[in-house]
């Protein structure tokens, strides 16, 4: 699912390779990955960390688009690279992609609280990772709709408990319809599918979905799903 215009496309001079950095601290991991990034003829490897400080600095340098990310690295670990990462303006250009073996998990929640584009698990088909670096380096989401919302719902039930919805800055003033499409994301739907559901043109779902995460303050489509959940305008289903 990609959220289109939800995020400024990432401009690349010409018809340059898209730049890749990759961080894992399992070199035979980064070997493949290289191999098959670099059988694409549009793409290109720049760098590989082996853990997260060093991707960091990568970021810093060697001026990828996108840096394929490994939560679970010693030292500095990819979750406290990617808040680095997105903290700083100077790196705005740049995507993170996360990687993770099981995508039941509480830390690729908060790396997308982190500002993550996205994530994948690291038994995705190759086509799958490629068209994620290619997704993420437009400037668009990346999301497992499914697996995307029973993780903040879960993320969001930890942190709250039994105590229900928690103020959300910017939530009154959603319009109606706003708020409509914001449940519909929520539910993991694409523009298109939000736009068949509600009876309206998928450029009228792109631009309430604008307008909502300026009001809200997200970056991106997974904190819209996170606010929801926190607000309780969309609750998790019992299991």
């Amino acid at each position: 699912m990609s959220a289109v215009e939800e995020r400024p496309a990432r401009p690349r001079a010409g018809d340059r390779p898209l730049r890749v950095v990759l961080a894992d601290d399992q070199a035979l991991l980064r070997g493949a990955l290289r191999v098959l990034v670099e059988s694409e003829p549009d793409m290109e490897v720049v760098g590989e960390a082996t853990d997260g400080a060093e991707a960091v600095e990568l970021a810093r340098t060697a001026g990828p688009d996108v840096v394929l990310m490994d939560i679970r690295m010693p030292r500095t670990d990819g979750l406290a690279a990617t808040r680095e990462i997105t903290a700083d303006p100077a790196l705005n250009g740049v995507a993170v992609l996360v990687l993770t073996t099981f995508e039941a998990d509480e830390y690729v929640v908060q790396a997308i609280l982190a500002g993550a584009a996205g994530f994948l698990g690291k038994g995705a088909e190759p086509a799958e990772l490629l068209g994620g670096i290619r997704t993420v380096a437009a400037g668009d989401a990346l999301l497992s709709p499914s697996a995307t919302k029973s993780l903040i719902a879960r993320f969001v039930s930890q942190q709250h408990g039994d105590a229900g919805a928690v103020a959300v800055s910017g939530l009154d003033a959603l319009t109606v319809r706003e708020r409509e499409v914001l449940v519909e994301v929520a539910g993991g739907l694409s523009n298109a599918a939000i736009a068949v559901r509600l009876g309206v043109s998928p450029l009228t779902v792109k631009t309430h979905i604008n307008h909502t995460m300026a009001k809200l303050a997200a970056r991106d489509r997974a904190q819209l799903v996170v606010a929801a959940y926190e607000s309780g305008l969309v609750r998790p289903h019992p299991r």
